[in-house]
């Protein structure tokens, strides 16, 4: 099995990868679905996660939308694990073309790679909903109450909540990226979350991998569907 996925990565130069919450599991960061992630954790807000993290609920209840999102979302101390380490060093041979990913930690970038697309975007980049003003994390993170810009207004955070479009720049460069590949291997990921989990139907290749803990709908449309940490497996495999 990890001698495959070896093989299949020695022979392309084309190769893409869209990754999920899985992969910064390893670096202390929660996911959302599993048994301890953040839908399944007790919350003292009287609303559920979905709730909290959408568009509505940002716009009506927004200084308890930041106390639940620095709380669960935020881990500046978070540090870049093997499998962004390894993603990275594909990249830098010039086998790996993008890192499609749905996670916000920027971990792809603190571990070297360049081309990084983030479907769901980042909480490093934040932007004033007035003037259009841009902060990095640094600056709002020590906040009391809502982060407000030099001109009054509110500060938002450039991620995608629930009830937003995703960036059409992004998506279109996933998506031609994704169509364009040799391989494209998914990781981390139980791909349910869509559209971003509709990315893969872009693949218009036959070695498709796919390496999650557990099962995954697109399992037998793969070449090699491995039930693993990502770590383990870039572990074995580099």
């Amino acid at each position: 099995m990890y001698d495959e996925l070896k093989e299949i990565i020695e022979q392309s130069n084309n190769i893409v990868f869209l990754g999920g919450a899985g992969v910064s599991t390893e670096s202390g960061i929660p996911d959302f679905r599993s048994a301890d992630g953040l839908y399944n954790t007790k919350i003292k807000y009287g609303s559920s996660p979905e709730e909290i993290i959408s568009h509505s609920y940002f716009m009506r209840h927004t200084e308890t939308f930041y106390e639940y999102y620095f709380e669960n979302m935020v881990y500046p101390e978070a540090k870049p694990n093997i499998a962004h380490f390894a993603l990275a060093k594909l990249e830098e041979m010039g086998k790996l073309k993008a890192v499609v990913t749905q996670n916000i930690d920027n971990l792809h970038q603190l571990a070297g790679s360049k081309n990084v697309l983030e479907l769901h975007g980042s909480v490093y980049r934040n932007y004033c909903m007035e003037c259009g003003k841009f902060y990095p994390l640094k600056d709002i993170i020590d906040s009391e109450g809502v982060p407000k810009c030099e001109c009054g207004g509110t500060i938002k955070p450039d991620v995608v909540l629930y009830e937003e479009p995703l960036d059409n720049d992004v998506w279109n460069k996933a998506y031609k990226a994704i169509s364009e590949a040799d391989v494209l291997i998914v990781g981390g990921t139980s791909l349910v979350v869509y559209p971003a989990a509709s990315l893969v139907s872009a693949y218009r290749g036959n070695k498709l991998v796919l390496i999650n803990k557990g099962e995954t709908t697109y399992d037998h449309l793969a070449k090699l569907a491995i039930h693993d940490s990502i770590g383990r497996v870039f572990s074995e495999i580099m």
